[in-house]
């Protein structure tokens, strides 16, 4: 949707958005199929039907964000606020936006995802804690050996991708409970004023964790539909 923005066509969807959205809709059919017979499990599989489609969403506004954040972000050459022209100070704002945007939306949909996998595999981790994450249905996955396969998988991916993840969250908190980044470019045009022309943040840098991020949700996405429908089947 968000490439008309650069006169571009839309997504051509393949690599590991393509599989993700591939194993979801896969899980969606089944559980449709599975409703339409009047199963005895009818209300669960509602449930994981609209959870499923609105994962399929995120995911999609998720990769958009993405997108958009990279190609302006890519527009951006200069080092200080003070050294940009019009236009680039607007394609330096319109990239704060995206990458916000999908940066928390990382943790978002992997939040969802908690929610699905809690439901699914009856978990009951709110008894535990009111308002989990993504992370803590992990670790009560990890204790109870619940799907111990999937929970295997799914631990292996969040160790590769700890060091990238573990800085979009320090972003997002910031981001969330302290200071967002506009007021951050705020402060350095102020120590501008002052003398103190203070460089940037490292765009490229947070872009690549950005990819990172994403590519951990797609994995973690298609582990999880991949068992789910697997499960199904067995049924």
């Amino acid at each position: 949707m968000l490439r008309f923005l650069f006169g571009e066509e839309p997504r051509h969807t393949g690599g590991l958005l393509l599989e993700a959205i591939t194993q979801m809709e896969l899980y969606l059919s089944q559980l449709q199929k599975r409703i339409a017979t009047g199963d005895a499990d009818q209300h669960l599989y509602r449930k994981l039907e609209i959870w499923t489609a609105g994962l399929l969403g995120s995911l999609d506004e998720l990769e958009q964000s993405q997108y958009a954040a990279r190609r302006y972000g890519e527009r951006v050459t200069s080092r200080y606020l003070s050294g940009m022209s019009t236009e680039e100070t607007m394609d330096y704002y319109r990239h704060i936006y995206f990458d916000k945007n999908a940066f928390i939306r990382v943790f978002a949909l992997l939040d969802k995802l908690g929610t699905f996998l809690n439901e699914w595999l009856k978990l009951g981790t709110g008894d535990i804690k009111k308002h989990y994450s993504y992370f803590t249905v992990l670790r009560v996955m990890q204790e109870r050996r619940s799907e111990p396969r999937l929970t295997e998988q799914l631990t292996r991916i969040k160790e590769r991708y700890r060091e990238p993840m573990s800085r979009l969250r320090k972003r997002r908190n910031t981001e969330i409970h302290y200071m967002n980044s506009e007021l951050q470019d705020d402060l350095r045009q102020s120590s501008a004023a002052y003398g103190q022309d203070i460089p940037l943040e490292d765009i490229r840098a947070q872009l690549a964790d950005l990819d990172q991020g994403c590519e951990m949700v797609m994995r973690t996405l298609d582990a999880v539909y991949r068992q789910a429908a697997a499960v199904m089947r067995k049924r």
